[in-house]
Parts: C-alpha cells; structure tokens; sequence
C-alpha cells in the first residue's frame, strides 16, 4: 500500500526514491541547515514531505547541474527554499517568479539606499541593482536579444554553450572536490 502524499517518510524511503545512499542524507543534514527530519526515539528520522521536497532539489542543484555545496548552500540564503524547491520540481514559473521577486527587492534596497539626486545618480542605483549573476538565464532584460552585427555581446546560442561549458567545469570540480 503506497503512503499518503502527506505522510513522513523514513530515511530509507527517501533514499530509495532519490536514488541517494542513507549516508549521504545524514551528510547534507549537517551541510544544510533546512533539512530539519523530525527524529524519533533511537535517532530515527522522519522527513516532512516538505524536507524531501527540498532534498530533491538540493540533490538536482548538486548532481544534474554541477553546483558545489558551497554553491547551493549561497543559493539557498540568497533565494530561500521555496527557490531551490522549485528547482527540484522543474518549476521554471516559480523559479523566474522568485528571481524576479528577488530582483525587485534589490533595485527597492538600492533605490532606498541611493542618495535623491539628478538623473545621472539614478541611472548608477539602477545599474548597481541589476543581478550580477543570472541563474539558468532568468532575469534577463532587453539588453539579451538578438544582437546586431558589429556589437560586442554574446549571441544567446553562445551564450547557452557558455553556460553548458560552466555547469560541465563545475561537475568536474564537485568530482575533484570529492577526490581531496
């Protein structure tokens, strides 16, 4: 008989369905403070569907697209669960939703902390409160369409394999990094 959708699921259960070793749950548990299973008399744990929510993400995040620890662990202070989450469930609405949540927030903080001024003085708050990184292209403005000869950007297929040729850097770091 197959569980609610609602119900706590064993570590062993979890393992099994996302395709991860017990020890490597245990392990993230102590890398990433949102993880929180619920643990019962003699240590066993128990996790929220909520927690393995944002395991699967986590786990898509480190082994489909070459994030280190450190990486997904900025990811999640800069953006929160729910961003990973969405992640993890192919959610790209919620994800650009969420970066575009995120964006707004920063150019409200840098408008906020911009001195009133002339025109020229605005146009610096706003270049400063653009992201300085994008995820998976989200936050992309006008500046990202076709490009005109003669202009010194990328084409967004160059830029794609670009992107491609990071994610496959970054995989092989994770791998080194699992080596030392």
């Amino acid at each position: 008989m197959d569980k609610s959708p609602d119900a706590f699921r064993t570590i062993s259960e979890v393992a099994e369905d996302l395709d991860l070793q017990q020890h490597v749950l245990r392990f993230w548990e102590t890398r990433f403070n949102q993880i929180k299973p619920m643990k019962r008399g003699g240590g066993r744990r128990y996790y929220r569907p909520q927690d393995v929510e944002l395991i699967k993400g986590i786990r898509f995040m480190l082994y489909d697209q070459g994030y280190t620890i450190k990486g997904v662990q900025k990811l999640l202070k800069e953006n929160g669960v729910q961003f990973v989450v969405a992640i993890g469930n192919g959610d790209l609405a919620a994800v650009e939703a969420i970066a575009q949540r995120r964006q707004a927030e920063a150019q409200a903080e840098a408008a906020a902390s911009q001195p009133r001024g002339g025109e020229d003085e605005m146009l610096v708050g706003e270049a400063r409160a653009k992201p300085s990184r994008r995820f998976f292209g989200l936050g992309r403005g006008e500046e990202d369409g076709p490009v005109q000869p003669g202009e010194g950007r990328l084409s967004r297929d160059n830029r794609a394999l670009l992107q491609e040729a990071l994610f496959d850097l970054l995989e092989c770091k994770r791998l080194l990094d699992q080596v030392r």
